[in-house]
């Protein structure tokens, strides 16, 4: 479903991604792991058009990411994203934060709109918060509510840019769940995260990335046992412990 040829890019002098290749498969379920600034969500935001890259190829399903006549906003309706910070518009309600794009983006009438939007909140464990405003929910809910947002779209596949790092540790959990319930229904996801017990529960495979470059990209029981590289091992060691 989304191949990854060959793609680098640099932001001035510095290089971000260097010559990454990967693929992922429909209902695959992969986690991508790494120390900060090694590239982990500059990659996923490329896959979906969010970052420009320099060189390489980005395919997703026939359509070329990075060729002039892509239509970016179709494509991002089909490839849901779930940022770190949330990003809900804060001067809508829970209920118009799912309706909005629905609307814009896909031309879907108010009704039908409001009925995806509340289906999704129920499926996500807070359909008593439709009429709420963002800063009157915690960030373990706010993250539901975006993953909700996303799955309005009905998208093709999700990406996740480390959904959990800013939640307090009692909050994650909740997120997690509805993640792994994801997974269990087929969803194809990327997911950019360090919880370590989630990619080794659910992922299929894990890819890890060291200063741009993917050092491994392995299914996952032998990435947990067998790393090959000596940065990779390290990096569990520290993770792990």
């Amino acid at each position: 479903m989304i191949t990854i040829d060959n793609v680098s890019k640099t932001f001035g002098s510095f290089q971000v991604l260097k010559d990454c290749s990967t693929s992922v498969a429909k209902g695959e379920v992969v986690v991508i792991c790494g120390p900060s600034g090694s590239g982990k969500s500059t990659l996923i935001k490329c896959v979906n058009g969010l970052e420009p890259f320099d060189s390489g190829t980005i395919m997703v399903g026939d359509t070329s990411v990075g060729a002039p006549s892509t239509n970016l906003p179709k494509l991002r309706s089909r490839v849901g994203m779930v940022f770190q910070n949330f990003e809900l518009f804060p001067h809508l309600t829970i209920l118009e934060n799912l309706m909005l794009a629905q609307q814009k983006v896909l031309g879907r009438s108010a009704d039908e709109a409001e009925a995806k939007a509340r289906s999704l909140l129920e499926r996500v464990g807070l359909a008593n918060q439709a009429p709420k405003y963002p800063a009157h929910l915690s960030g373990g809910q706010q993250q539901r509510v975006a993953i909700a947002r996303a799955l309005a779209m009905d998208p093709m596949a999700m990406m996740f840019d480390e959904p959990t790092s800013a939640l307090d540790p009692e909050m994650i959990n909740e997120v997690l769940d509805v993640m792994v319930e994801l997974a269990r229904e087929g969803m194809t996801m990327i997911c950019v995260t360090h919880e370590m017990g989630f990619a080794r529960n659910v992922a299929q495979r894990v890819i890890f990335i060291d200063k741009g470059e993917i050092v491994e990209d392995r299914d996952t029981e032998s990435f947990f046992t067998a790393s090959h590289s000596e940065r990779a091992q390290r990096f569990l060691a520290k993770i792990l412990h």
